[in-house]
C-alpha cells in the first residue's frame, strides 16, 4: 500500500506538471510574492467549500506556510512540506501560545502533488475553509494573516530546523473573488503624482497637490488605477484619496501643493468634497468591472482633482521626499454605466471618541434611512448597485462591518473585515454586487482596542485618532458623496457630570463652565480627567450607540440634501451582530474517495509507465 500511495503523488505530480503557464491563472487566479527578495510566491483559488495553494519557493530545503491572528507564531495553524530524497511530504502543525509546534491529531492539509529541482521547491495542496479542527484557523473573507518560511534543508529527524531570517508575514484576503482578465497594456494612462514633497518630520501629514484631468471633450472611462509608491515608501505612504475640486476654478491652482487641512491652504481646495477614488496601505491596483467605468472628459465630469496623501512618519525620519501617486488607465470604448463613490460612516470629529483602556469599544456611523430616501428618491428611485466597498480605520480599529437594512430588516452583511489591519487596506469586491433602494439604510460598525492606552482616543486625521468609515463604490453615478452621522456630543459630557458650557461658543474644543471639578477646561481635557474604569466604558459604549445623530448628506461642489444638519435617531438593531453560522465539513472521506481513484489509475498506467524514478 505505502508503494501504491507513492506511485499516486508521483502520477499526480506528472499530471499537474504537464499543465502549462497559461493553465496557471484558471487553477490558482490569484497570486501574491510574499518577501522582497522574490524568493516566495503563493499562487491559490477557490474550489468550492476549499481553497487550493501552490508554493514556489526558491529553496531545496521545507518550505512552511502558515494562517495566524497576529502575524506571529503563536496560535498559528502551520503546514510543512517539501521533497526529501526524492520523497513529497506535507505536514499539518499548530503552535501554542508560547509558539511551540505541535502535530496536528487531525491532517487537514492535503498534498495534490511536489515537484523539485535544481533551485525550487513547488508544493500544492488544499484544505477546507472550515475543517471543525480547533487547531486550524477558518478561512473567511477578512484579512487573512499568512505567515511563511523555508529553510535550504529538508525537516529533519527530529523535527524542525530554524528558518532564520527567511520568513515572514503578509496580509492577504483568501477569498476575494475572481476578476475577469483585461488586457490594458494598449490602453493609454496619465500619472497624477507629487513632485519632490519634503515629508515633514513629525508622525502625520496630509498633503493635497491639484491636477487638472488631461482628457478633455469627449467622454472616457477609467478602467483601472494603480497606485504609484516610490520605492522604499511602502510604509510611508498610508492612503491616497482623489477628491473632484470646482469645475470654475483655472489653471493657476495647479502651481503648488500644500498640507491639507491647513489654515494657509488654498481657498480652492475647499471646494474639493467629491471622492472618486480611494487607495490604502498594502492595496494593490484596482479593476472596475467589464459594464462600468470612472467617466472623465463630459462637463459633468472632473477637470480639476485634489489628491490626498497621507503620510505615516511615527519615527520623525528627517529629510524624506517623496513623489508617489496614482496611475489612471482609461479607455474611449464607453462601458454601459458611470462609477459612483459614497463615502459613509462616522463624520471624522473629536464628537467620535473611545475611552482608554478598553479590549473592546464600538462605533457606529449611520447612512440614514432619511439620508437615503431623499437622494435616491429623487435622482434613482430603483435603487444603485454597490460592486466594492473600502472599510477604514486607524491603529486602535480591530474589526470593522457594514451592515445593511430594508425596511428596518438586516440584510446580509454588505462588507466585514473582522481580521483588520491597519497596514493593509484595499477595496473588496463584493461576490454578488448589492442594490441599495429607498428605504434602506447602512451602519458602518467599528470595533477598537485601546488598552494599551492612558487616554482618550479621538475621531480625527492623524493615525493616533481614529475613523469609521466605509467607501463604496457603485452605479450608476447619483449626486449623493457622503452619507453619515455625528453623535450628540452634549449627553456624551452629561455621561461623565458635565453641566454647563459657555455660550455662545467662541473657542475649539469649547470650554466647560460646570461643574466645578471641570470649570474652564475644554470638553477633551475633561474627558480625560474623567477616572475611566472598563464598567464605566461599557457603560458608556452602550449610552453611545442610542444617543440621537447629526445628519450628513452631502452633494458634489459643497451642496447638501435638504436632510443635512437634521437630526435622526438610530435605529433599533440588534447588537451585537449575529454572525452566520459556520458549517465545517471533514475532508477525510472526500480524499479517502480521490485516493482511491488516483489508485486506480495507478492500477490501469502503472504497465504503460515503466519503471520511473522520483519525480524532482
Amino acid at each position: 500500500m505505502r508503494r501504491l500511495w507513492l506511485w499516486a503523488l508521483v502520477l499526480g505530480g506528472l499530471l499537474c506538471a504537464t499543465a502549462t503557464a497559461a493553465e496557471l491563472p484558471r487553477s490558482y487566479p490569484h497570486s501574491a510574492v510574499l518577501d522582497g527578495a522574490a524568493a516566495y510566491r503563493l499562487r491559490w483559488g477557490r474550489r468550492g467549500s476549499a481553497l487550493a495553494f501552490r508554493l514556489e519557493v526558491r529553496t531545496r530545503g521545507y518550505v512552511g506556510f502558515g494562517l495566524s491572528a497576529s502575524g506571529g507564531m503563536a496560535s498559528a495553524d502551520i503546514v510543512v512540506g517539501g521533497v526529501k530524497r526524492g520523497q513529497p511530504y506535507l505536514q499539518d502543525y499548530f503552535t501554542d501560545e508560547n509558539r511551540v509546534l505541535k502535530k496536528d491529531p487531525q491532517q487537514d492539509y492535503h498534498l495534490e502533488y511536489a515537484m523539485e529541482n535544481s533551485t525550487h521547491t513547488i508544493l500544492a495542496f488544499s484544505r477546507e475553509l472550515h475543517t471543525c479542527d480547533t487547531n486550524d484557523k477558518s478561512i473567511t473573507e477578512s484579512t487573512v494573516r499568512v505567515i511563511w518560511a523555508y529553510h535550504h534543508k529538508d525537516m529533519g529527524e527530529a523535527g524542525q530546523n530554524y528558518h532564520g531570517s527567511n520568513r515572514g508575514t503578509k496580509s492577504l484576503r483568501l477569498l476575494n473573488p475572481e476578476k475577469e482578465e483585461v488586457l490594458f497594456a494598449s490602453l493609454p494612462y496619465f500619472d497624477l503624482t507629487n513632485k519632490d514633497v519634503p515629508v515633514p518630520d513629525k508622525d502625520t501629514t496630509y498633503w493635497c497637490q491639484m491636477f487638472k484631468i488631461p482628457v478633455q471633450h469627449e467622454k472616457h472611462h477609467v478602467t483601472k488605477v494603480e497606485p504609484l509608491i516610490q520605492k522604499d515608501h511602502e510604509n510611508l505612504v498610508h492612503h491616497i484619496l482623489l477628491y473632484q475640486c470646482s469645475s470654475n476654478l483655472n489653471d493657476s491652482v495647479l502651481d503648488y501643493g500644500h498640507e491639507c487641512y491647513h489654515p494657509n491652504m488654498p481657498d480652492s481646495f475647499l471646494t474639493c468634497e467629491t471622492v472618486i477614488f480611494a487607495w490604502a496601505i498594502g492595496g494593490e491596483g484596482f479593476t472596475y468591472p467589464p459594464h462600468v467605468g470612472l467617466s472623465i472628459g463630459t462637463a459633468a465630469d472632473p477637470l480639476f482633482v485634489l489628491m490626498e496623501v497621507h503620510y505615516d512618519n511615527p519615527s520623525y525620519t528627517e529629510g524624506l521626499i517623496d513623489n508617489s501617486g496614482l496611475r489612471l488607465i482609461y479607455t474611449p470604448v464607453l462601458r454601459k454605466y458611470d462609477a459612483g463613490v459614497i463615502e459613509a460612516g462616522l463624520w471624522v470629529s473629536l464628537f467620535h471618541n473611545i475611552p482608554p483602556g478598553m479590549p473592546e469599544f464600538v462605533s457606529e456611523g449611520h447612512c440614514t434611512l432619511e439620508c437615503l430616501e431623499e437622494a435616491l428618491g429623487a435622482e434613482r428611485p430603483g435603487g444603485i448597485h454597490v460592486f466594492a466597498v473600502l472599510l477604514h480605520a486607524h491603529l486602535a480599529g480591530r474589526a470593522i462591518r457594514m451592515r445593511h437594512f430594508h425596511n428596518g430588516e438586516e440584510q446580509k452583511l454588505l462588507a466585514y473585515d473582522d481580521e483588520f489591519d491597519f497596514n493593509f487596506q484595499e477595496f473588496q469586491y463584493l461576490k454578488e454586487e448589492r442594490t441599495i433602494v429607498p428605504g434602506d439604510n447602512l451602519i458602518t460598525e467599528c470595533h477598537y482596542s485601546t488598552v494599551d492606552r492612558i487616554r482618550m482616543t479621538w475621531g480625527g486625521l492623524s493615525t493616533r485618532n481614529e475613523m469609521c468609515l466605509s467607501y463604496l463604490l457603485y452605479y450608476p453615478r447619483i449626486n449623493l458623496t457622503r452619507c453619515a452621522s455625528i453623535p450628540d456630543i452634549m449627553e456624551q459630557l452629561q455621561f461623565i457630570g458635565v453641566k454647563e458650557i459657555y455660550r455662545p461658543v467662541r473657542t475649539w474644543p469649547f470650554i466647560i463652565k460646570s461643574p466645578k471639578q471641570y470649570k474652564n477646561l475644554s470638553f477633551m481635557d475633561a474627558m480625560n480627567k474623567f477616572k475611566w474604569t472598563r464598567s464605566e466604558g461599557v457603560s458608556y459604549n452602550e449610552l453611545v450607540l442610542k444617543l440621537p445623530v447629526n445628519v450628513r448628506c452631502s452633494k458634489t461642489d459643497n451642496a447638501e440634501w435638504s436632510i443635512q444638519g437634521m437630526t435622526a435617531l438610530p435605529p433599533e438593531i440588534e447588537r451585537p451582530y449575529r454572525t452566520e453560522p459556520v458549517i465545517c465539513s471533514s475532508t477525510s472521506c472526500l480524499h479517502c474517495s480521490l485516493f482511491l481513484t488516483v489508485l486506480f489509475v495507478v492500477h490501469v498506467t502503472a504497465s504503460a509507465i515503466g519503471n520511473i524514478g522520483p519525480f524532482v
